[in-house]
């Protein structure tokens, strides 16, 4: 059996009678190179990393265009780095799922140096050298909207986060603050450039980040544990900068089946597993063939040359536009939509839900008829094709082994931008109005209906229970929607009364949804989807089938 981390050059020929590309860099010569003097460190080890930021490094490596690869950081769950990097000398599969069910797999070995950071302080000592290094170009991330979050709805600091405000740069724990207490390490060191790249998936990502950084720092300034000189610094645009992003791969958790087809060509430890921490992480990574990644060509220290791997360097407004594209309108609200109503019908994975023609036909309205209304068209690519390509070909995908329970995560989270920013839109816009919406009212009736129940745990349209995916809002949501009946004995008023505190929250909605149309149409699709099992799928059915008839 072939292992990840065997010498590639004794074992070329073996490598190759498998099919798995391999790189054609000096690995050692790379890691030596990139210790010497590090460009690129990322936050954040976990499957979107290995799906797209390392590809593009080795194909920088490939290309001859760098001779440096990625430094890796872990903070929320520093067992990826133990349990998928180490054993495997840092190297790992990517796995391309075509919708034909090939797999294009290939070697991943840009990966340089991994930074786990734990207890043992020794990694992050090592990761201040690297901050110290005036070579350093850019920092990028994968830490999810929640890693960005500092302070409640209160405005009072999160739990964990508020001994990070008190204590300053010795007691960074999270990643906001970790890369705070780096970038005071490097202002220290002689107030060197560098540009600092989320790529997570929410609009106006490197403003959040940001802001994020800035308010860490100003804490930490107002108790006299950082100088003011540290916050003008991070507010230098001279210096530091946010660039904003927009990023787009379909990365699921690694796929058992995949595991055992890797272990078929010979590869051995191809069976995936939760990390201590609770990551489900493989030797590989499975994703879809299809990706994008557009930045704003913002750095004050250099870059690598991206743009040869195909990533769109352009200006904030196109950033900006690809990004509202993606979250808002032709991608993020069909992938929720679909979750949500793949929870209620029973449906195992992504490429099934789509495969039901409500289902699809939902989407198709939802992206169509009222999302490309609101669309500004970033110029780079073609909002309708890149819709089409979801509907079509992306998310049918037989191959790509998504759940709906993996996407249905934090669904009070996403509904802000995915269906937020188009009520708003249709409420604001001359020309449109807010009592055209039919999609969208039936997806939130539809995910309110998947909340009743207590305790995580729902009904289905065939009334089974169900464990819901994990939602910060749970709670409170299901204790005022735990009551309703499912047999058909609620009242639509009473529904109506029941559901109003839900619909008039902005943080959910962006607006008071009892000043729009929409309330009454998700209160009457809600109590339908309340008569009874089935009632679910005959309330989608019936308007789909008044869609196709208008």
């Amino acid at each position: 059996m072939l292992h990840l981390s065997d010498n590639i050059n004794t074992e070329n020929k073996v490598w190759q009678e498998t099919g798995v590309a391999l790189p054609s860099f000096d690995i050692d010569a790379m890691r030596q190179a990139t210790n010497r003097s590090p460009a690129w460190v990322h936050f954040g080890a976990g499957n979107l990393f290995r799906a797209v930021h390392a590809p593009i490094a080795q194909k920088l490596l490939d290309l001859g265009s760098t001779d440096r690869g990625i430094l890796v950081a872990e903070s929320f769950d520093p067992a990826i780095i133990d349990q998928a990097y180490t054993p495997f000398d840092d190297r790992f599969l990517q796995v391309i799922l075509k919708a034909d069910g090939s797999m294009e797999t290939s070697l991943i070995a840009s990966v340089a140096g991994t930074y786990p950071l734990g207890e043992d302080p020794k990694p992050l000592q090592d990761l201040k050298r690297v901050f110290r290094d005036p070579g350093l170009q850019m920092i990028t991330t994968t830490i999810t909207e929640k890693g960005y979050a500092l302070v409640d709805a209160k405005g009072e600091p999160l739990p964990w986060i508020a001994p990070e405000f008190e204590g300053g740069p010795s007691q960074a724990k999270s990643a906001i603050g970790v890369i705070t207490a780096l970038l005071l390490e490097r202002f220290q060191a002689g107030s060197f450039p560098l540009a600092l790249v989320s790529t997570d998936n929410f609009s106006r990502n490197g403003e959040r980040f940001g802001q994020a950084v800035r308010q860490m720092a100003d804490e930490w300034i107002k108790r006299d544990l950082a100088g003011q000189d540290f916050g003008d610094y991070l507010r230098d645009g001279k210096k530091i900068t946010f660039p904003l992003t927009m990023i787009d791969r379909i990365t699921p958790n690694p796929d058992r089946e995949v595991g055992r087809r890797l272990e078929a060509l010979g590869i051995a430890d191809a069976a995936p597993f939760r990390t201590k921490g609770g990551t489900a992480m493989a030797s590989y990574t499975n994703t879809e063939e299809t990706w994008y990644w557009v930045v704003e060509d913002d750095f004050p220290a250099g870059r690598p040359p991206l743009e040869k791997t195909g990533v769109y360097m352009t200006d904030k407004d196109t950033v900006n536009a690809a990004d509202q594209m993606k979250v808002t309108t032709c991608l993020n609200p069909l992938h929720t939509a679909l979750a949500v109503f793949g929870m209620l019908l029973g449906y195992p994975t992504m490429s099934r839900t789509i495969a039901d023609p409500d289902l699809k036909a939902l989407v198709t309205r939802l992206g169509y008829v009222e999302g490309l209304p609101v669309v500004e068209d970033p110029g780079i690519f073609s909002p309708k094709e890149f819709l089409r390509q979801v509907i079509e070909i992306r998310v049918p995908n037989p191959g790509l082994p998504d759940t709906p329970a993996r996407i249905s995560t934090d669904t009070s989270q996403k509904i802000p931008v995915r269906y937020g920013n188009t009520i708003s839109k249709y409420i604001r816009t001359e020309g449109l109005d807010a009592a055209d919406l039919e999609a969208i009212p039936l997806i939130i009736a539809a995910w309110l209906r998947l909340l009743i129940g207590s305790d995580g745990q729902g009904t289905d349209d065939a009334g089974r229970s169900i464990k819901l995916s994990p939602d910060p809002r749970m709670e409170e949501l299901q204790k005022i929607l735990g009551g309703i009946p499912l047999d058909g004995s609620v009242k639509e008023e009473t529904l109506a009364a029941t559901i109003k505190p839900i619909l008039a929250d902005a943080t959910i909605f962006g607006t008071d949804l009892n000043t729009t149309p929409l309330a009454g149409k998700v209160a009457t699709d809600m109590a339908s989807m309340c008569l009874g099992q089935g009632t679910v799928a005959d309330t989608l059915h019936k308007a789909t089938a008044a869609w196709q008839n208008q």
